[in-house]
């Protein structure tokens, strides 16, 4: 087993997307992405070398979900195509790991004070908060900003034209960006009250909604800049991005009677699907489910983020849907099952088809409030009072969750057909694929084609969509010549993932 120190905690970062490492020395001699030698090779240097994405990160910045978990992918997919179980022992080294940092194990709590058997983030996703005491030092005034990076915001308490009134700054350092509130009042009845005035000229620069914390009282807080701070939640996508790999595992090894009659892979498929199921547990409070058939996640109006109250993003309850199906294959337990098919159908009536018989859909899904836009009167959201619909096509990256999920969903035989399987193929190759003008391969940011050239951080993305490249053996190529072109040295998590797809996909298309 590999210690903590031989790992080194490391630098943590928000999402998917870093620095990118092409071109080098090293690289210039090219790779065949699609060796295992030189997977393995990828697999030593980036542990040894540290950074985000190690098995040790805390995801308190999202290390675990956007990093950790595609190298555990990763190993799944190199097992898969090769049927070693050096990829098993990789496997269960690094999600020990892991396991270790659920908030259970370290002690640690989200914003209701609970320390669950998951792994809580703050920056840069969550709201930043501030209670503003009075001169007495009585809390009067929650302030709260639902941008990103909130924790780089601070909220300044300026005087008033009266001594029971003041004036509220809330700035960003990372933007710039000032929202200011003159001459409010704590009083309820006046028409300054500070909280209605706030929300009424929601949406400002830094998203700021505020909170009476003394309804009975009237005094003013005291003057002084104080900093907001980034609470800690539990994303579903997180979890289900981080255990998708870890029930996937538990999958293999009970499927497999050579593999199951192994008591250590026997012990550690149990433990780790027992783990999965936990971590799944913490976001029931979170799962919707409608009388046609379709399911979802919300999130709870009152969670500390932006959009409270209303539907996840597609790919966000997807990724949990990932770990559902994985259960479901694992142990047949019904409950798990039907949780993913509902997912299934709902992710179906998303999709739409366009001219050439490939697929489109939505970031947000159609049915939802984020998407067709809401009010303050609605009383949805507590962080984000209002929007006015946020229709953007999904993306390359986050698309290739949503299709991991429809390719595994029609593997296990819980939703979807094979036509639906080509359609999605199609969405890469005649969608997305294309050139730079130097006919570099790269990709378009959107999954219709549209929104221009991707950026690195989006086109290195590309072969997450091997899903489905059996129904389209172009897909392939294409993500396979994005790496060619650049001489890709991987830098992060989702790199290591790509360059197991590639391996994966070559040997199906064999």
């Amino acid at each position: 087993m590999l210690t903590r120190r031989q790992f080194g905690l490391g630098a943590l970062a928000a999402g998917v997307l870093g620095t990118v490492h092409t071109g080098t020395a090293r690289a210039s001699a090219g790779y065949d992405y699609t060796a295992r030698q030189t997977f393995d090779q990828f697999d030593r240097d980036f542990h040894a070398g540290g950074g985000v994405g190690q098995p040790t990160d805390l995801n308190e910045h999202g290390g675990l979900a956007w990093g950790q978990s595609y190298v555990l992918a990763g190993f799944i997919r190199m097992y898969e195509a090769y049927q070693d179980t050096h990829y098993l022992e990789r496997l269960i080294t690094n999600i020990d790991l892991v396991l270790a940092n659920r908030d259970s194990e370290r002690g640690v709590a989200d914003y209701r004070g609970e320390s669950l058997p998951a792994w809580r983030a703050m920056h840069p996703y969550t709201v930043g908060l501030v209670a503003l005491a009075d001169a007495a030092g009585r809390p009067v005034l929650e302030v709260r900003s639902s941008v990103s990076y909130a924790d780089l915001t601070s909220a300044t308490v300026l005087a008033g034209s009266a001594a029971d009134r003041f004036t509220l700054e809330v700035k960003s350092s990372r933007n710039g960006a000032t929202s200011t509130f003159t001459d409010l009042s704590m009083d309820p009845a006046s028409p300054d009250y500070a909280v209605t005035k706030i929300l009424n000229a929601y949406p400002t620069p830094n998203q700021v909604t505020a909170r009476d914390l003394d309804p009975s009282g009237t005094t003013p807080p005291a003057q002084g800049t104080n900093p907001l701070v980034s609470q800690p939640v539990l994303f579903a996508v997180h979890t289900g991005m981080i255990t998708y790999p870890i029930a996937s595992f538990a999958r293999i090894v009970l499927g497999t009677p050579k593999l199951r009659a192994n008591p250590r892979y026997r012990a550690k498929a149990v433990e780790y699907l027992a783990a999965a199921k936990a971590a799944a547990a913490v976001h029931d409070r979170e799962w919707r489910q409608t009388d046609d058939g379709g399911g979802y996640l919300t999130w709870v109006k009152g969670t500390p983020l932006g959009y409270d109250g209303t539907e996840m993003p597609t790919n966000q309850f997807l990724a949990l849907g990932l770990t559902y199906a994985e259960i479901a294959a694992a142990t047949g337990d019904p409950v798990y099952a039907d949780r993913t098919r509902r997912m299934a159908r709902t992710l179906a009536r998303e999709l739409k088809t366009n001219e050439k018989g490939a697929y489109t859909w939505t970031y947000w899904p159609t049915f939802g409030v984020t998407y067709n836009g809401f009010s303050a009167a609605d009383g949805i959201s507590e962080f984000t009072p209002s929007g006015r619909g946020a229709k953007q096509r999904e993306d390359l990256s986050h698309g290739a969750i949503d299709v991991e999920f429809a390719a595994l969903a029609f593997r296990h035989k819980l939703g979807f057909k094979g036509v639906d399987m080509v359609r999605l193929a199609k969405t890469y190759s005649k969608n997305m694929a294309t050139t730079e003008p130097d006919g570099v391969p790269t990709t378009s940011l959107y999954v219709d084609g549209t929104g221009g050239l991707a950026a690195a951080g989006q086109y290195l993305q590309a072969p997450r969509w091997l899903a489905v490249a059996q129904w389209d053996p172009a897909t392939f190529e294409h993500a396979r010549s994005i790496y060619e072109a650049r001489a890709l040295v991987p830098s992060q998590g989702s790199h290591i993932a790509g360059v197991a797809y590639l391996n994966w996909a070559a040997r199906r298309l064999s």
